[in-house]
Formats: structure tokens, sequence, C-alpha cells
């Protein structure tokens, strides 16, 4: 393992910078509102200036891939320099990517993003256990010997995934309950945090996927946490929503904020990280 693992540079990070996690998503309705043409060239502008926004106001960003994969090698291109100029700004970058799969082609996703040296290389990565946390073993081994970090989909807040996420599977747990303990023993902590963490929206009410929010894991689980703001979930209900599950918790916001446009980024986003912080600590 490197000297500060993801677990630990995120610990700092929420101490220092607070909990808010700005998200890059160049939707095409967004670049037309911050007066960009919908293409590759764009992407950059945009990720650029979001990043000088969340400079020295947060700790983490959040570049969503899909918007950058539409434009082929060129949108590519222009994620390479998002991701590299994110992290060389003392930014943390979770790269919301989503991949899963099994053995070599999961461990090939887990190079591409996590891979010290790569050209897409992030701090940490979103991935998808459809076929069992198990299957994640490579990009787990990878992501702590690397000082990586993953987010694991365990309870996400679209409507269609409830009838599966809230499944019973063999011994009664629901699916992600099963998720939540699995990524929870798989964890790796040097600093009071674990390293791999899960993605649970803060829309959901938890105890209807079967978590139990009431104990606080030891080491501290990340949580990335997606809802508030454009989706509705409310700052002074998050101690009700995730409980225990609290203590490690980013929360993920983007519409709200690139809403602002490129003159009124900035003030929205210190404006919402202290709100984040007065809310949450």
């Amino acid at each position: 393992m490197t000297a500060a693992g993801f677990g630990s540079r995120l610990s700092v990070a929420l101490a220092t910078s607070g909990r808010l996690c700005v998200g890059i998503d160049p939707h095409p309705f967004l670049l037309r509102e911050w007066g960009l043409e919908d293409r590759a060239s764009s992407l950059r502008e945009f990720g650029l200036r979001v990043i000088d926004a969340a400079v020295d106001r947060v700790g983490v960003v959040k570049p969503q891939l899909a918007f950058f994969e539409r434009f082929g090698a060129a949108g590519y291109v222009a994620a390479e320099e998002i991701l590299r100029t994110a992290r060389e700004a003392g930014l943390l970058v979770i790269a919301d990517v989503k991949r899963g799969d099994v053995g070599s082609t999961v461990e090939a996703y887990a190079q591409a993003w996590l891979q010290p040296g790569s050209p897409l290389e992030a701090d940490a990565m979103t991935v998808a256990a459809f076929q069992g946390v198990g299957s994640l073993a490579a990009p787990v081994r990878l992501a702590l010997e690397a000082g990586k970090g993953l987010f694991v989909l365990a309870a996400t807040s679209n409507p269609e995934a409830a009838p599966l996420q809230r499944a019973r599977v063999e011994g009664g747990t629901t699916v992600a309950a099963t998720i939540l303990e699995e990524v929870r023993r798989a964890g790796g902590s040097d600093g009071g945090v674990a390293s791999i963490g899960v993605v649970l929206g803060a829309t959901l009410d938890l105890g209807e996927f079967g978590i139990d929010i009431a104990d606080a894991p030891d080491p501290a689980l990340p949580v990335l946490a997606p809802g508030f703001g454009h989706q509705g979930a409310r700052l002074e209900d998050a101690s009700r929503i995730f409980g225990g599950l609290l203590q490690a918790a980013i929360v993920s916001e983007s519409r709200s904020l690139l809403a602002a446009g490129p003159d009124g980024i900035r003030a929205a986003v210190e404006r919402r990280s202290r709100e984040v912080q007065d809310a949450l600590g």
C-alpha cells in the first residue's frame, strides 16, 4: 500500500475542506446554458471552469465520464486533461464510470482508472457489483495496493432499482445490505476511514433496503451520497437518512451547482460548501 491510502486522504479532505463533492457533468443543455457548443472542445472549458470553482472550496470532484465518452477519442482527450488538472490542483477525483465485470476485464477497468501513471488516473472510481462483490476482487486489490478507492453501487435512487436492490438473498438479507456488508469487510483502512465504500442515494429510506443505519462502522465506511440539491434530499435530514453511516458521507451535487453558470459557479460552490459544513460538520 502507498504511504497514504484513499481512506486516509479522504479523511483529511473531509476534515479540511468539508463534505461537498462537485460533479463535473457537462450535459448538453448545461453546455448551451454556459454559452458553449455541444462538442468535445467545450468539455475542456467547462471542466476547467468547474475545477477552478472547486479549488480551495471543496476537497472532492466527480466527473461523470459518460458525457465525455459520447465524443469518442476527443472526449477522452478532454477527460484526461480534466482528471489530471483536478488531481494536480490537490482535489480528490472520483471517476464516475460505474464499471463492472469479472476476471481480467474488470481488472483492466481498474487499471484504466486507478493505475498510477494511467492517462485516466483518478483517486477512486464507481463500480457495479451485479455479478457479486467478489467479482470486484481485482479492483479492490489494485485500489488498496495503489492507495486508491472504490465506491460500489448498493442502494441507488432510481426507482427501477428498488425491486432488485430490496430483494432478499439466501440468508434473508437484501441485495443492498449484502453488498454493503461485503464492501465493509473488504474495506482497507489506514486512518480510521476505509478505502472501499458504497453509493447510497440520499432520497431513499435505507431501512426499506434492509440497511441498518443504527451502528457506525469501524473503520468509517465512505458513502457517496447523491440526491441532495436538484433531486430534493435535504441537508437537515441527513442524520435521519444515514444515521451512523453519516460519519464518512460525501454530499454529491452537480446540476444544482452547475446551473449557476460560468459566472456564478464559484459563488454557488462556496455558498453550498458552507451550508453543508453548517448542517453536517
